[in-house]
């Protein structure tokens, strides 16, 4: 190699026939330009330490892999800068031969330079000396390229020495090192390509697009349980990539980065509904238009979601397809059925439609799928297009509504929605008129029961944000949303992306899982009263607002739904307990169109059987919480958010019972009314198979819904004037008890008209009986060993006392009543429960009558 010297400045040279020689950068075109104050020496030796650098780095790095997470080719990320007058080059940068590729993976112009551009590229730890090697070529003068010239024949042209005359003379490799300006270990932040300033602080919980490389999805789904995030199930699939959204913060994706090689490209999940709020009316009705042409109609006579609210706009073309003009009613008589209300809840009713119709318009929008109806609309309209209802006939106007869809289409299954309540809070729990009326319906005299979901209500005012959850905690759950027989609906949320150019710098105020800002609970009543709300269901998010430090809504964080003026614009947003108790609704109607023959209690049992706490709910109390604890977790989040997939179906190891019974609580005997009926049921459980999994954990819920027959009225709710007309409890048998001292002990205690006969069990249960058996409405979840859960094979329904008892008079004491009982047995192991029970199947039942 010829010898090399410092230029005074310590810049090296390399001779070249008496020239100096620097080398060529292929910027600058043709044979042309140097690049000026640089040699290639000079240029190599920077660029060696710049890789020397980033290889450290990756070393450090991959000593700190961690087992559980890592998978995939070991490798790193790598961020190369190179001039961006040749953009083309990084395709150089690539190795894609053999079984350890370098993959190029995302190119974008550098933050810090323009006159630059960053590729982000996997480089296998095979071959993390490639760029190494490639640079000590360039700087090897004998590893130099040559051309000469030719003669027009295209001979080569020759000297007075014979030899050929040099045209040019490059470095190895000149194109594509000349072009590199530096590299270093790439970041999250390296291989995310939306806007530099959108990029999230590294603890803040957001939804991701995350591109995945081929055939990546399982290392992805992996490492993401791994790290505490959360997938969506559904992905796009295209030729070189995999689209899924992941929710999860910067610093858990930094984890995934350095122990896999999944990720691709990241960007911030834009599926909001702010781009189609912030559209001229004309493109919102494109897309609308787009969206109908793949919808399927529901059959006249499938389910319907009834909505109780200020009317719906029929002309709407999403709304339209799904209800009939003789579906839309008021509850007086009145011309105006549409929604035309000046007053402030004016197109609140077209809200609730959509969103009982569709859910959330915006994954539909966004989507290409086709979309079946499976429950139709009806619409009756309680609240006055001026002025405001009498308080007093709250409860009138709601029976008069719900009595006028029965008899227009009598033989059709529906689901109730009342997203409609006033602030009657000083009641904290105890039973109004509006809310008995609410419990007389459902109960429907015995005959007629009805599915209605109400809203917990709202708090109205907007708070500073670091009072989040201190203002929910003590907003009491509005009237009539305390009634006992309805399904009381909160908001949860997992909105978090504000992608709006306007409103950089704003923030979700609670992270995704936790409860919206506006929903209500009933942490301040009374322990005697209802668990409430039941459920929660996505109602949307609220934002930080910089300048105040106050919550607010932002379209970003909403519902996307449908407008009531569709002349003017197709679309607007939808928030809190209203979009909620909408969403509940649709997914009753759902499963009343999927499961034909279920009770209202059924569907309501089956929602409520179907949730679970959120990770971030759990979050707020011990991993091993106490009944305390407890009670505060389902009075903020009801027993959480519901899945329609678990609702509808079972799975090997996760296998629902579900029992429709009717029972004749009492009975008149010479020295009064007694306890007549209780309900043995003989569980099949597989004794054998959970034997065999001895010490593994399994898990029962169960969930017992009915409905009361209410009596309300100040008068000291003793037993004589107590609110419901009867209760039902479940008890199990206990472990190592025989079937014969199981009956024995539920029969003396109802003897004794007891009130807390011992649930089973042992010490299992997570809420626990005296929590537990509040309301009309009653669900708890086992926790134990598989072999213990062998023994539990015994349930008992039996009936405890109510006015229906303590008051003979009124003759009510010989009425039958109904419960819907839903049994889930779970374990995260590996086995096929479901064939083990299903051969069981009918669930043996034994009547056992008092006298």
């Amino acid at each position: 190699m010829a010898d090399t010297r410092p230029d005074p400045k310590g810049h090296f040279y390399l001779p070249n026939q008496g020239n100096t020689e620097r080398f060529t950068s292929p910027s600058t075109g043709g044979g042309g330009g140097k690049t000026p104050d640089r040699n290639r020496a000079n240029h190599a030796i920077d660029l060696q330490a710049s890789f020397n650098a980033a290889l450290a780095a990756a070393e450090m790095q991959r000593a700190a892999r961690e087992p559980g997470i890592s998978a995939g080719t070991p490798g790193f990320y790598l961020e190369i800068d190179v001039n961006a007058s040749n953009p083309a080059i990084v395709e150089k940068l690539e190795a894609r031969q053999g079984k350890s590729q370098i993959e190029l993976l995302t190119v974008r112009p550098s933050e810090a330079d323009p006159t630059k551009i960053t590729a982000t590229l996997f480089v296998p730890d095979a071959k993390s000396d490639h760029y190494s090697k490639r640079i000590d070529d360039f700087s090897d003068p004998e590893k130099d390229n040559y051309t000469y010239e030719k003669d027009d024949q295209g001979a080569f042209k020759l000297d007075a020495n014979g030899d050929r005359i040099q045209k040019s003379r490059r470095p190895k490799n000149n194109a594509l090192i000349a072009s590199v300006e530096a590299a270093r270990l790439a970041q999250v932040r390296s291989i995310f390509t939306d806007a530099p300033a959108t990029y999230p602080d590294p603890d803040t919980e957001v939804w991701w697009e995350v591109w995945l490389r081929n055939e990546r999805q399982a290392v992805f789904s992996h490492a993401v349980e791994a790290v505490g995030m959360t997938s969506r199930e559904s992905v796009i699939r295209f030729a070189e990539r995999d689209v899924l959204l992941a929710r999860g913060t910067a610093r858990q994706l930094a984890r995934i980065l350095v122990n896999t090689d999944a990720i691709a490209e990241l960007r911030l999940a834009k599926d909001t509904p702010s781009p189609f709020v912030l559209m001229e009316g004309s493109e919102q009705h494109e897309w609308a238009d787009d969206f109908l042409a793949r919808i399927t109609p529901p059959d006249d006579d499938a389910p319907a979601v009834c909505i109780l609210d200020s009317g719906t706009t029929h002309r709407h073309p999403l709304i339209r397809p799904a209800l009939n003009v003789a579906d839309q009613q008021h509850w007086q008589f009145d011309p105006s059925v549409e929604d035309v209300s000046a007053n402030g809840w004016g197109g609140h009713g077209t809200q609730m439609s959509g969103l009982a119709l569709y859910g959330d318009l915006t994954d539909h929008i966004y989507g290409q799928g086709e979309v079946e109806l499976t429950h139709r609309l009806e619409s009756v309209k309680i609240l006055p297009d001026f002025g405001a209802n009498d308080p007093e006939l709250y409860g009138h106007i709601t029976a008069s509504a719900v009595s006028l869809p029965e008899i227009q289409a009598p033989l059709r299954d529906r689901a109730f929605c009342l997203a409609v309540t006033s602030s009657d809070t000083y009641l904290t729990g105890r039973p109004s008129s509006w809310s008995a009326r609410l419990d007389e319906l459902a109960y429907g005299e015995g005959e007629t029961q009805r599915f209605i979901a109400v809203s917990a209500g709202n708090i109205h005012n907007a708070y500073p944000a670091n009072e989040y959850m201190d203002q929910n905690d003590s907003a009491a759950i509005e009237n009539p949303a305390q009634a006992w027989n309805v399904l009381t609906v909160g908001a949860s949320t997992e909105k978090l992306n504000i992608t709006e150019p306007a409103l950089a710098g704003w923030q979700a105020v609670p992270a995704a899982g936790d409860l919206s800002p506006a929903s209500r609970t009933s942490l301040t009543w009374s322990h005697d009263w209802p668990l409430k709300p039941d459920v929660v269901f996505e109602g949307g998010n609220h934002a930080v607002e910089p300048a105040t430090g106050h919550t607010m809504k932002v379209d970003d964080l909403g519902l996307l739904t449908t407008f009531r003026r569709p002349e003017e614009a197709a679309f607007t947003t939808s928030f809190d307990t209203s979009a909620a108790t909408a969403n509940a609704s649709r997914m009753a109607a759902q499963i009343m169109a999927a499961k034909s023959g279920l009770w209202p209690e059924t569907v309501r049992a089956l929602i409520v059987q179907s949730a679970d706490w959120t990770p971030r709910m759990r979050g707020h109390a011990p991993e091993k919480p106490s009944k305390a604890e407890m009670r505060i977790l389902t009075r903020r989040y009801g027993f959480g958010v519901p899945s329609l997939a678990r609702a509808m179906s079972s799975v090997d190891n996760d296998v629902s019972l579900v029992i429709q019974r009717e029972i004749t609580p009492f009975v008149k005997e010479a020295g009064g009314i007694k306890t007549n009926e209780m309900v043995f049921h003989q569980l099949p459980w597989p004794v054998a198979k959970l034997t065999e999994l001895e010490n593994t954990s399994v898990e029962l819920r169960v969930t017992l819904s009915y409905f009361i027959e209410p009596n309300p009225g100040e008068r000291g709710w003793n037993k004589r004037h107590s609110y419901p007309s009867h209760g039902l409890r479940f008890a199990f048998k206990r472990p190592e008890e025989s079937n014969e001292r199981f009956r024995k002990r539920i029969n003396a205690a109802a003897r004794e008209e007891d009130d807390a006969i011992s649930g089973g069990g042992g010490d299992g249960w997570l809420l626990g009986q005296r929590l537990r058996d509040r309301g009309s409405l009653h669900s708890d979840i086992w926790q134990g060993y598989a072999s213990d859960l062998a023994s539990l094979n015994g349930l008992a329904i039996h009936p405890v006392g109510g006015w229906w008892r303590e008051k003979p008079a009124l003759a009510r004491f010989e009425r039958r009543v109904r419960y819907a009982l839903v049994l889930t047995l779970r374990t995260d192991v590996e086995t096929d429960l479901y064939t083990e029970i299903s051969n069981q199947i009918a669930v043996p039942v034994d009547v056992e009558i008092k006298n």
